[in-house]
């Protein structure tokens, strides 16, 4: 009945609302993270790392502020018993819900475009300071190799043991373990894994939530006209 259906919508609340604070954090670390914002800002005339870096940050937190919002109504709701609450909780979820399955389906259809995206930058400068163009990109190499804890990467060129010793930290032994283009490739496919797995678990929960809020409305609703026409009947 109509207390199942709260009990069941107060767990779902909780959890949408932890979710929702979750894909926050997420996307508040990817956007100032060490890694992420090493590669974000080299000054590039055409970097479109930056552009998916700041998108990503902006849809994650509109996402996350739209679950806690559904999550905050549906709990009013549950306690007012209110019809107008609860269809505006079912708006909500419905509206998360948009959000995430293309954010979902981009990250699958798109899988290999952040990456590349950040080897594209990686290349970039590395081609740099193996040309001797720019100190300033050497620093931004040296910050890159520590950060990612790599040095280099495999060159058809053959002479790359100059960039490293200026850019490796020190002590690091250059191997086929720690090629840069790879540990970037590892680290970004980690980190996506994890955010499509935060999105696959919003994106039940907030199909449940949808369900039960469409539940609650209609129990509301009749049991507001069984009342309703108890009340005429004893008059």
């Amino acid at each position: 009945g109509m207390r199942t259906t709260k009990c069941q919508l107060l767990v779902a609340s909780l959890c949408v609302m932890l979710l929702g604070l979750s894909i926050a954090t997420l996307s508040t670390v990817t956007h100032y993270g060490l890694h992420f914002t090493l590669i974000s800002n080299v000054s590039l005339d055409s970097n479109a790392y930056r552009v998916i870096h700041h998108t990503a940050f902006y849809i994650g937190i509109c996402l996350s502020m739209t679950l806690i919002l559904a999550a905050l109504l549906s709990s009013a709701a549950m306690v007012r018993e209110s019809q107008c609450l609860t269809a505006m909780g079912f708006f909500c979820f419905a509206l998360a819900f948009c959000g995430l399955i293309p954010a979902a389906c981009w990250r699958y259809t798109h899988s290999t475009e952040v990456e590349d995206s950040m080897m594209d930058v990686y290349d970039f400068v590395y081609e740099e300071v193996r040309r001797n163009t720019s100190s300033f990109r050497r620093h931004e190499l040296t910050a890159i190799h520590e950060a990612f804890l790599c040095c280099g990467k495999h060159s058809p060129f053959g002479d790359t043991t100059n960039v490293e010793n200026k850019t490796c930290p020190p002590g690091q032994v250059h191997s086929e373990g720690q090629d840069c283009l790879r540990e970037i490739q590892d680290f970004l496919k980690k980190h996506m894994d994890f955010v499509f797995s935060l999105l696959g678990i919003a994106i039940g929960f907030t199909v449940y939530g949808m369900i039960l809020t469409s539940f609650l409305w209609f129990s509301i609703h009749f049991s507001s006209n069984l009342y309703r026409k108890g009340k005429y009947i004893l008059r």
